[in-house]
């Protein structure tokens, strides 16, 4: 069968992937030859810049501006070319994969289409090329997918390791373009979903309101409006109720010293943080731990004697 993503025959039988090629590259000014395959490829660009140039199917060539972060799907037999300008370069990961009998115990694209909608909406919105941001969640699948792909050798595709990460991949790529969908009807709202998973992931650390929005790439006014038009919060609040909250948890379950505590949840003044605690929870961090012992205390199971 071709190497398309959107074939009915993926939808009805039984089929897993076969990889034609994957690779990690440093590009340096170059222009590629316009060609094809028939095979869908993801070129995913790690760090740098580049475009790439797609003929589409009434022969109108566009041009995709392509920065770190982003990829680049392109189905089976669409011409198109890579181009790194002068005075620039990029580095790339890339896979090229095609479709084969689906035998062993990962799922086959079929039983995966049936149990997520949005993979069944992905196989059946035909494109020739799609660009979609990522929060490193498509990264990280597939890095360990070329990976475990090299160590291989070409060989071994049929691995249960290989189908299940290509699996996730197609998981994750179809979640991502869902998200893009609903964001061109309500952008703001995934721009404040976003800046709350980067809160989550750095709420360790100092963080400033302008850091929070260049990530989601944002004026830091326009942010703070929307953020709290969606939360009922500002940023700030949401970030020091997020530390709060991470910090009675370590209060209550750990045995780390409560003058520690503030440094494990990014607030580099103790007496800032004694400050914050009362305020979010009505007592100090020692009068939180202290009353998480006598709980504890006083739920343990009696002692028993043996006769």
């Amino acid at each position: 069968m071709n190497g398309s993503l959107f074939q009915q025959a993926l939808l009805d039988g039984e089929y897993g992937p076969h990889f034609f090629a994957y690779y990690y590259k440093q590009w340096n000014p170059y222009t590629m030859a316009y060609h094809q395959h028939n095979s869908t490829e993801i070129m995913y660009l790690i760090s740098g810049s580049c475009a790439v140039d797609v003929r589409q199917h009434t022969n109108v060539e566009e041009r995709f501006r392509l920065k770190r972060g982003e990829l680049i799907m392109l189905d089976a037999n669409v011409p198109h070319r890579l181009m790194v300008e002068e005075g620039r370069s990029c580095r790339m990961l890339n896979v090229e994969f095609g479709f084969t009998a689906s035998t062993g115990a990962a799922p086959s694209i079929a039983r995966l289409a049936e149990e997520e909608e949005e993979l069944a909406g992905l196989l059946r919105a035909p494109f020739s090329s799609l660009v979609l941001p990522d929060p490193e969640e498509v990264f990280h699948v597939l890095k360990s997918l070329v990976l475990e792909l090299d160590q291989h050798g070409g060989e071994g595709q049929g691995s249960l390791m290989i189908r299940l990460l290509f699996a996730e991949l197609l998981l994750r790529l179809s979640r991502l373009r869902r998200e893009q969908q609903q964001a061109s009807q309500q952008p703001s709202q995934l721009y404040v979903r976003r800046a709350i998973e980067f809160l989550h992931q750095n709420y360790d650390r100092g963080i400033q309101v302008k850091e929070v929005a260049a990530e989601v790439s944002l004026h830091p006014g326009y942010l703070h409006r929307i953020f709290r038009a969606h939360t009922g919060r500002t940023l700030t609040d949401y970030l020091n109720m997020l530390r709060m909250e991470k910090a009675r948890m370590l209060l209550g379950q750990s045995e780390i010293p409560v003058a520690e505590i503030a440094d494990y949840v990014g607030i580099g003044s103790r007496q800032y943080f004694h400050l914050l605690f009362r305020k979010y929870t009505g007592c100090t961090p020692v009068e939180y731990r202290n009353s998480m012992e006598r709980f504890s205390w006083s739920n343990s199971p009696p002692e028993t004697t043996g006769k």
